[in-house]
Parts: C-alpha cells; structure tokens; sequence
C-alpha cells in the first residue's frame, strides 16, 4: 500500500528542525526502499521550511501511523499537523526515476481537498513534468479524498492548474524541492 504523509512545520521551529536534521535523515534511511517521493517544502521566499513530505511504501495503515507519528521530527514537537492518506502511484515511478532530474526548474506540491464526486483520477496528458501524481484516498482505499502532485512548473499559477479548480474544495501550492542526504 503506498501512503502520502505531509508534517506541516509549526511556526518558529526551525532551530529544532536543523538540530535534529541528522535524526530525520537516519530515520528515512530506515524507509529508503520503500520510498516513492520525499522533500520538504518551503515558504514562498524559498529559505523558510514549511513541512516536510513523505510519499512510501507501507504493509497497512497501523504502519502508517508509526511511519509519520513515530518520526524524529513530530516527536519533538516540530510539525503542528499531519495529512496521512492512502495514496495511489498514478505514474508508477519514484522521484529518482523521473526524466527531468533532481534539479532545473520550480517545484511544487499541490494538494487538491476533495469535494464530492472523485476528480483527477487520470494522469494529465502533458506528463513530462509530473514527478508524482495520484489521489488521496481513505484507509481501506475506497473513498477519494483529493490529489496529491509533486511537479515541475515555472510558476504556482501553472503549478496550480494541474487540477481542476471547480472540482476540490481547495487546492494549496508549496514550494517543494527533492528530499533527502546530499549526495
């Protein structure tokens, strides 16, 4: 089962993120193969972190919950809040593998809040620029629940057209860049 997991950071935590930076990375490492996605987001100045994403690999929702609740960083009271979800790898890659590289061009997260009827169950035609694409959905998988995208794009306006605004209740934009130790 692959599960996207979002700690959102709580505001003046910083200090606590970078001392505990190597805690993080040791736990992900932990994860490294069943990983799909990971990278923090940014405030739209692109220096201040805002959260931290996860997209993984994982038997079922009980290990789900420890993977985002057990983490180094949530444990000292880093993130103000956690979006766990049930997700569904549309592009059936990892980040790793995907054509445009690590680096060149914005990044961005966009999450669609689900509203009503499911929407954006299909991969857009245009896929040279998705990194990760696939909804969101309940614990056992049934209910839509939104759309989670990792792209690339040369602005939030453009990143944000990804989906289709009428059809969520809201769509958020981050600054998001390629996650973990430096090569």
């Amino acid at each position: 089962m692959e599960f996207f997991c979002y700690h959102r950071d709580r505001p003046g935590s910083l200090v606590l993120r970078d001392k505990l930076l190597e805690e993080h990375w040791s736990y992900m490492d932990r994860y490294a193969a069943q990983m799909i996605a990971r990278g923090p987001t940014f405030a739209g100045d692109g220096e201040a972190p805002t959260g931290s994403v996860h997209i993984v690999g994982l038997p079922d929702p009980a290990a789900a919950r420890a993977f985002a609740f057990d983490e180094p960083n949530y444990q000292a009271g880093v993130y103000r809040g956690v979006l766990l979800r049930r997700w569904r790898n549309m592009l059936g890659r990892t980040m790793w593998d995907f054509p445009g590289g690590r680096m060149g061009g914005n990044r961005y997260l966009v999450l669609g809040l689900g509203s009503g009827q499911a929407a954006g169950l299909g991969v857009p035609p245009d896929r040279d620029d998705l990194i990760a694409y696939g909804p969101l959905l309940s614990d056992e998988g049934a209910t839509w629940l939104g759309t989670a995208v990792l792209l690339r794009a040369p602005d939030p306006d453009t990143a944000r057209a990804v989906l289709t605004a009428d059809r969520y209740a809201n769509i958020e934009v981050h600054d998001w860049q390629f996650g973990g130790r430096p090569s």
